[in-house]
């Protein structure tokens, strides 16, 4: 009887020692959860269409899907602009503390004719705001229509990689490429994203926070 006793309390004590050894795994795998912060405008945020359908929470259900356990946090905002970012970035690193930033910002700074060097210096500011809080940068680059001029068209287009270069951070050099010109991609205004380019857009988004998670 005794031996008997003896011998379920062992049982016992090792099936504790087991949840225990479950339970502090299980919290390991909980702090190596890396967090994604995107801040955007309404290219990000999902304007005009359900925010679920939107590239970034079909970013989340990607890497959720291949394996990759992230938490992907959208911070974006219809109609903000770069200086919006910088007001607005230092609390959300402070809330988030994000593994890595994804800037989505300057497009309505370009639609509004904004002077170059201050969406260029609201942009640097944004990224060494992340720096600072040890955060990994993505830049996603941005073109406005040709009527704005050449030189301004231009001068603007060039803001990202020149940024990028700068910085030595990743980029995506247009998140539009595939949708801006392509029928059926492109809402009423010829602005917004239909909800059936937000795939394409996920798409040449997805390789670089894939290249990210691997190094």
């Amino acid at each position: 009887m005794v031996i008997l006793l003896r011998n379920l309390l062992l049982i016992v004590w090792i099936s504790a020692l087991s949840v225990a050894a479950l339970s502090e795994e299980s919290k390991a795998q909980d702090t190596r959860l890396k967090t994604i912060l995107v801040i955007g405008d309404s290219i990000s945020a999902g304007f005009g269409i359900p925010m679920q359908q939107g590239w970034v929470a079909l970013l989340g259900k990607e890497l959720q899907r291949q394996g990759h356990p992230t938490r992907v946090i959208n911070a974006s905002i219809s109609g903000d602009t770069s200086q919006g970012g910088v007001s607005r970035l230092p609390a959300l690193l402070t809330t988030h503390q994000p593994d890595l930033v994804v800037i989505e910002l300057g497009g309505n700074d370009g639609l509004r004719g904004t002077p170059i060097r201050l969406i260029r210096a609201n942009l640097q500011r944004m990224m060494d705001q992340a720096t600072q809080a040890n955060s990994d940068i993505l830049l996603l680059g941005m073109q406005i229509p040709p009527n704005y001029g050449r030189k301004y068209t231009q001068s603007f287009r060039e803001i990202f990689p020149t940024l990028a270069s700068q910085n030595a951070v990743p980029y995506v050099p247009f998140l539009l490429d595939k949708v801006a010109t392509t029928p059926g991609m492109m809402q009423a205004d010829g602005i917004h994203p239909t909800a059936a380019a937000q795939p394409l857009m996920m798409a040449s988004v997805y390789p670089e926070i894939l290249a990210w998670l691997k190094r």
